[in-house]
């Protein structure tokens, strides 16, 4: 949505994909002409995240799927890192480590944190670049459409599948979402976040205290 600067960039690490599918939630500042000029199919869709993911997936002909954000990029092995984990028929799926293009001693330490949350723990988040064989994907609901935390649920669910493989490889993602609240204060409002998630607020709740929205 209203990505035109980053678009080229995220499509540009997806070099030797089969397809890319952008799904685009209806932006107005020229994002769908900026990706179909990087080669990318532009899929029109109606608005957030685990909708367009859900939209994309639809359209897609392989038999994995690749998720990545529009602020994050692909390492240059991306595709034989994730062929490389598929060929266990025991994985579903699974996602990338994760790395912040900024410098800094704060964001180091935010690398480390998600880093051993997401290998101790399991929870691994949108901007970790999630993949998973197809059939594996629709058989347990996708992102459901939801409008947040449609990427914890969809491993949660995907975990059900076989195993989701945490690839020692790591994407690389845009530091803005830390520059209005700052890595910490951004860490607690995500903790706190997950924990309504799991206990049970609904998805579009979430998306109201995320985006400071009214119901």
């Amino acid at each position: 949505m209203n990505e035109a600067g980053r678009i080229g960039r995220a499509i540009g690490s997806a070099t030797g994909a089969f397809e890319v599918i952008v799904a685009d939630g209806g932006s107005s500042d020229g994002t769908e002409k900026e990706a179909a000029g990087a080669g990318a199919v532009v899929a029109a869709s109606t608005r957030g995240r685990g909708a367009q993911m859900d939209s994309g997936a639809a359209r897609a002909s392989g038999d994995a799927l690749l998720f990545l954000h529009a602020d994050t990029l692909l390492p240059e092995r991306w595709r034989e890192a994730v062929e490389g984990a598929l060929r266990s028929p025991a994985v579903a799926g699974g996602a990338f480590r994760f790395s912040v293009e900024g410098k800094g001693l704060r964001f180091r330490a935010l690398e480390a944190f998600v880093n051993i949350r997401s290998g101790r723990l399991g929870l691994i988040y949108g901007d970790q670049a999630i993949f998973a064989r197809k059939e594996a994907f629709f058989r347990c609901g996708g992102f459901g459409k939801l409008p947040l935390m449609e990427d914890i649920d969809c491993v949660r669910r995907l975990r059900a599948q076989g195993t989701v493989a945490l690839l020692g490889e790591s994407v690389m993602t845009s530091a803005r979402r830390w520059a209005v609240r700052g890595v910490i204060a951004n860490a607690l409002w995500n903790s706190a976040l997950l924990a309504l998630y799991y206990s049970g607020v609904s998805s579009d709740k979430l998306y109201s205290l995320y985006y400071n929205k009214k119901n």
